[in-house]
């Protein structure tokens, strides 16, 4: 998705890796080989190793969980040495239950060694997050209600976190601020000291309707029923729910399907996976959750050196 594309609020982005991902990757990998290397390079791999020297090594997963990152794998060793072959031996996307090997690597061993943080350290986080959001999803199983993550990403890192999440089965919010309007409570509380005699949540959500194209996705984030019933008549295209209880949730769920069947409902605030299940048991439409990028678990991968298959 490009930065002018406007994500449908009702459909799933592919779990694929495109360009946006990729130039997202490449300003990253520049930053971390620029940290880890420095100026004077691999100070202990040069000093042990001739250039001459090769190696083979695989990439392991320690534990269970959902991949994702080998591209950027694949990426980091391009940007470093292109000279080491990197071979995928599964897909992004893929759930493992055992151990196993996730890829090959073969070339100049200082390259190899040179690469093996910043490698897996991509791997790692972005599969931690693929892995927390299958897990979010799976409790969800059987219900209506998708998953989606946040804004809440490390700086620099939204377009990859955001893939991993598809990658784990969730969907995206939006990109950024320029692809979608949501209403949050500090705008509705600048209208109220700005806003002059109509500082209703309609009344913002009406303002913003007219001042974006119609393809724009008009959303509002609200705290109570009494807000939801006063967002309900502009009719937006989504309210998110923030931080209600179960039978606040079930309440809203009354109220949209009475005034405005057509308008999205989306819960947020406080989720987690043990209450996750809950909250869709509500008739949401959507839960969003910041935990599935700003807390995810680093998962364990690791570089196993290996003996060349045999001639």
């Amino acid at each position: 998705m490009t930065d002018s594309a406007v994500p449908p609020l009702d459909s799933d982005a592919a779990a694929s890796y495109g360009h946006d991902e990729s130039t997202a990757a490449a300003a990253l990998i520049a930053l971390a080989l620029a940290e880890d290397l420095g100026r004077q390079g691999d100070r202990t791999g040069e000093a042990l190793f001739s250039s001459e020297i090769s190696g083979r090594v695989e990439i392991r997963n320690r534990v269970p969980g959902v991949v994702c990152g080998l591209p950027v794998v694949e990426q980091v060793f391009e940007a470093l040495d292109p000279g080491v072959r990197v071979v995928c031996r599964i897909e992004d996307g893929q759930s493992i239950e055992t151990t196993g090997v996730l890829a090959t690597l073969e070339g100049p061993l200082r390259s190899l060694l040179a690469g093996e943080r910043t490698a897996l350290n991509f791997l790692g986080h972005l599969s931690g997050i693929a892995t927390q959001t299958a897990a979010f999803v799976s409790a969800v199983a059987g219900t209506k209600t998708r998953i989606l993550d946040t804004r809440k990403t490390l700086p620099g890192w939204r377009r990859l976190a955001k893939y991993a999440v598809r990658c784990g089965g969730g969907s995206n919010h939006r990109i950024g601020l320029f692809d979608g309007v949501l209403i949050k409570d500090n705008h509705l509380a600048g209208r109220r000291r700005n806003a002059g005699p109509d500082a209703s949540v309609a009344a913002a959500v009406s303002t913003a309707r007219t001042a974006v194209p119609q393809d724009v996705p008009v959303q509002v984030e609200v705290d109570t029923l009494d807000q939801l019933a006063d967002a309900l008549r502009a009719s937006p295209d989504l309210v998110l729910l923030d931080n209600m209880t179960a039978e606040e949730l079930v309440g809203a769920v009354a109220v949209r399907d009475r005034d405005a069947p057509a308008v999205l409902l989306e819960a947020s605030g406080g989720i987690t996976l043990a209450t996750v299940a809950a909250v869709a048991a509500s008739g949401v439409d959507r839960i969003s959750l910041g935990a599935l990028t700003h807390s995810a678990t680093n998962w364990d991968v690791g570089f196993d050196w290996s003996d060349p298959p045999p001639a």
